[in-house]
């Protein structure tokens, strides 16, 4: 590699990770939103009475989503657990809301 080739790889990585920090910082702010507004849909509704089924499946699901990918790439059973307890809990709130709405 001559000194020109490195320098254009150097500059290409360098936006590389740029972007790469641009959207991981996106993704935090995204989560925190998310959080936030989940928190409160799940207050308003406690205090209006209204079930937490629907809201519950997508935090579940969240969790389950964002657990499943740290699992394959550490190998920790506490993500696999997670994942799997996520996924499940998720299917049952689902089925709740689902037969609260119908029933």
């Amino acid at each position: 590699m001559n000194k020109e080739e490195i320098l254009a790889k150097s500059r290409r990585e360098r936006l590389d990770e740029g972007k790469k920090n641009a959207e991981d910082q996106g993704r935090q702010i995204g989560i925190i939103a998310f959080i936030i507004v989940l928190i409160f849909l799940f207050i308003f509704n406690m205090c209006t009475n209204r079930s937490n089924d629907a809201l519950a499946a997508v935090f579940w699901a969240y969790v389950a989503a964002e657990a499943y990918p740290r699992y394959r790439f550490s190998k920790d059973k506490s993500l696999l657990v997670t994942t799997i307890a996520g996924g499940v809990l998720s299917i049952a709130n689902l089925i709740t809301y689902v037969i609260g709405v119908l029933g």
